[in-house]
């Protein structure tokens, strides 16, 4: 480190020269030579090949990497944000820009704490963490750790962290080669699972039944130490989903990221992943087929003994979340419950029919090379292969719009893209399909493609012996609470338009898919969280929904089943306001709506008098959703019914489009995430009832708002009665008479009979 006795010698380099003081905005703490990575500022997006600096990172004691440009140039690391403030290579400090506060204010504490991290480090106040030999050991012997965990127990700690390292990312698939574990501050232990006996698994058990176990991604470790040890952990803590309550983004919940933000001990893997890439690059591995019994022990003792010394060191951190009854609420009722339940459904698995899947592969292969021979006996396809001297490529979207514009000359339909250029997404191909018959049939090739090479071809290779796919799903992947999907097969992004893959999920032998969805339950919930008795009576209507809102709202002189055939634009209009109340959906947006449902023209001017009639009649409606934009405005945050907490710092904003989107992306967490806990706490709740009562159904997955499960021939009647109950259970949103909707199909396969109509003549 540098002594204190002279001034640091520091450069600051920026991707190209800006109009940014950093001597203001390090407060003048410091002194330091500027340098761009490109001088030329004509140049929008620099490139390797357009550094042109010229300056020794050794003749400085610190450097300052400004953006993720100069971070990336410097480092091999890709993003600024989870390392801004912390040390790479001794002395790189990366910094997010400050430029970025005036679009980006939700980034101004991650730039103030790195700020003054950086200061603290050129001043010698802050000193890189080094790792003591004593903090991380290893153990191979089994005496020396069955006596560490006797001494532990003794010790009678309250909390013991505990991670696990293993060869696969599903049970089934691999096996535990060691285990960290931490229970004083600072101080970790990694263990060569080879070294266990019986009575090493006795210990562990008595350590884990009398103190609480602190994992980070518990449904992970916790899946992996039942199945392959049988191992009970009576109370767990996880700190990923901690930080979830105090982050609700996705994708910041990282044990490395969460170290480097919380903790002392910065990357404190990188030595160990630098090992892996030399090993990969010398043995020729790819990233993918690397696994981790490969890293000898004491390459990997340090740094997996230091996992579990972050994991408790982020929990002493983050507990004082529970202090917020709210997200305590949150965290007990809904979190940890939720991780035991979706472990069960990840072991529940999805039921694919592997014949069905080899055949539908055989089938859009046969598809796709008939599409493209069709597209290539087209005069325009022709042409362009000639002219440009190769075979058109429908995947490149750069010949795609060449093809659609310039030799078909079709007219664009005046959506852009990001860029400025004509667009050629779905949307505007199904438009210009109504030009030529080429677009449709790139449609149908991409879609087939997309079927065929995302799905099948991934999903066969992965199954079970027993058929079943077991992919991920999470409590952590939304703002919203919505679970997220991921792993294996990512079940929310199951293709809609076709329904080849959900007829491949098929019921074994015996048992039916049953699949159960809310009806209106984002309306629903705000009907009840405005105490709109108004909109609440419309629910205890019979008839169709949207009929009844529209017969309320216009007052029409017809009964509520002849609404939709005489009043069909009125009917679309009203419903278009329902959905769109939550999204902050203005006349030109509702406009534009009802024409296309209709396929009548409806104005601007008419859109608006519908918004005013519809608040007319639900006026307690909007006067909550008014409450509540002030409330976002004043606070920039908002909780929702069962606790949750939507942090909304955009609202400050002086961009009054990146403010009003916050606005109204608060509005849709309180409905879409109530609405999304109540089918999260029903199918808990149905879950542990099916277990206790020792019932056959299973549950395998909650994609959207669906819950979907396997029930036997016998069970049917008696699972969607039962699941009823608890979806409908009185949880303090509550219609007295109108209980919230579910809709109930059941059918041999998930498509619920559309696979055999779209399939079963090929199948």
């Amino acid at each position: 480190m540098l002594s204190f006795d002279r001034q640091a010698n520091v450069a600051l380099i920026e991707t190209k020269k800006s109009r940014t003081d950093f001597n203001k905005a390090f407060g003048n703490n410091f002194k330091f030579d500027q340098y761009q990575l490109c001088s030329d500022p004509n140049i929008k997006k620099v490139l390797k090949r357009d550094v042109d600096i010229e300056m020794n990172p050794d003749e400085y004691d610190w450097v300052i990497l400004v953006g993720s440009d100069a971070v990336k140039y410097y480092t091999k690391i890709n993003s600024v944000t989870e390392y801004s403030g912390k040390v790479l290579e001794k002395k790189f400090l990366p910094i997010i820009n400050p430029s970025m506060l005036s679009f980006k204010p939700e980034i101004k504490k991650t730039w103030e704490d790195s700020r003054d991290a950086v200061i603290k480090y050129i001043s010698g106040e802050l000193e890189e963490t080094i790792i003591k030999p004593e903090q991380a050991v290893g153990i191979q012997d089994t005496e020396e750790i069955n006596e560490w965990l006797r001494t532990c127990i003794s010790d009678r700690p309250t909390h013991v962290a505990l991670d696990s390292e293993t060869t696969g990312l599903y049970p089934r698939n691999g096996h535990i080669i060691g285990i960290s574990l931490c229970y004083k501050d600072g101080y970790g232990i990694y263990v060569d699972t080879d070294c266990f006996n019986t009575r090493t698994e006795v210990l562990l058990q008595l350590l884990f039944n009398q103190t609480t176990v602190v994992f980070h991604n518990a449904k992970f470790d916790l899946s992996m130490f039942e199945y392959h040890f049988n191992f009970e952990f009576p109370q767990f803590e996880d700190t990923m989903l901690l930080h979830y309550l105090v982050n609700e983004n996705p994708g910041t919940h990282g044990l490395k990221q969460l170290a480097l933000k919380h903790t002392k001990y910065g990357d404190y893997e990188k030595p160990m992943y630098e090992w892996i890439d030399g090993y990969r690059k010398q043995n020729g591995i790819l990233k993918n087929d690397f696994t981790w019994d490969s890293i000898p022990f004491d390459i990997m003792k340090t740094y997996a003994a230091l996992d579990a010394v972050v994991t408790l060191d982020i929990f002493n951190q983050l507990k004082v979340v529970k202090e917020n009854p709210k997200l305590k609420n949150v965290y007990d009722t809904i979190l940890i419950p939720g991780t035991r339940f979706l472990m069960a459904c990840q072991d529940n698995g999805v039921p694919f029919d592997r014949e069905r899947l080899s055949k539908a592969q055989e089938l859009m292969l046969l598809e796709i090379d008939k599409s493209a021979q069709e597209l290539s006996n087209f005069e325009a396809v022709k042409k362009f292969e000639e002219i440009n001297g190769k075979d058109f490529n429908p995947n490149s979207t750069v010949q795609l719009r060449s093809l659609l514009f310039d030799y078909l000359n079709l007219v664009p339909t005046g959506k852009k893209t990001g860029t400025g250029a004509d667009s050629t997404d779905a949307e505007v191909l199904k438009e210009l399909a109504e030009q030529s018959p080429v677009p449709r049939l790139i449609l149908n090739l991409r879609q087939n493609s997309k079927i065929k090479n995302t799905y099948l071809d991934k999903i066969i290779p992965q199954l079970d012996r027993d058929s079943r796919l077991r992919t991920g799903f999470n409590l952590h992947g939304t703002t919203s609470g919505r679970l997220s999907s991921s792993g294996k097969l990512n079940m929310q992004q199951l293709p809609r338009d076709n329904s080849i893959i959900k007829g491949c999920i098929k019921a074994s032998e015996g048992h039916k898919i049953v699949a159960m969805d809310l009806t209106t339950a984002e309306v629903y919930v705000a009907a009840v969280l405005a105490k709109d008795t108004a909109l609440q009576d419309v629910f205890r209507s019979e008839g169709n929904f949207h009929s009844n809102i529209a017969k309320r709202v216009f007052r029409l002189p017809c009964e509520v089943d002849e609404v939709a055939e005489l009043y069909s634009a009125k009917r679309q209009a009203a419903k278009a306001v329902t959905f769109g109340i939550m999204y902050g959906a203005g006349p030109a947006k509702i406009s534009d709506q009802v024409t296309k449902d209709s396929g009548q023209s409806f104005s601007k001017q008419e859109a608006q008098e519908v918004i005013d009639e519809y608040f007319g009649e639900f006026f307690k409606l909007k006067a909550w959703i008014t409450r509540n934009q002030n409330f976002i405005k004043k606070n920039g945050f908002i909780y929702s019914f069962f606790g949750r907490k939507r942090r909304l710092p955009n609202v400050t904003s002086t961009d009054r489009g990146i403010q009003g989107h916050s606005i109204r992306s608060g509005l849709n967490f309180l409905v879409q995430s109530a609405a999304s806990d109540i089918n999260l706490l029903g199918a808990i709740e149905m879950n542990d009832h099916l277990t206790k009562g020792r019932f056959k159904s299973r549950i395998f997955g909650l994609v959207h708002d669906s819950i979907l499960a396997e029930v036997p021939f016998n069970e049917v009647d008696y699972y969607i009665e039962a699941l009823r109950d608890y979806i409908q259970k009185d949880r303090g949103i509550m219609i007295a008479g109108a209980p919230i909707g579910c809709d109930f199909e059941v059918g041999d396969d998930y498509s619920m009979g559309k696979f055999d109509k779209q399939y079963g003549d090929y199948i």
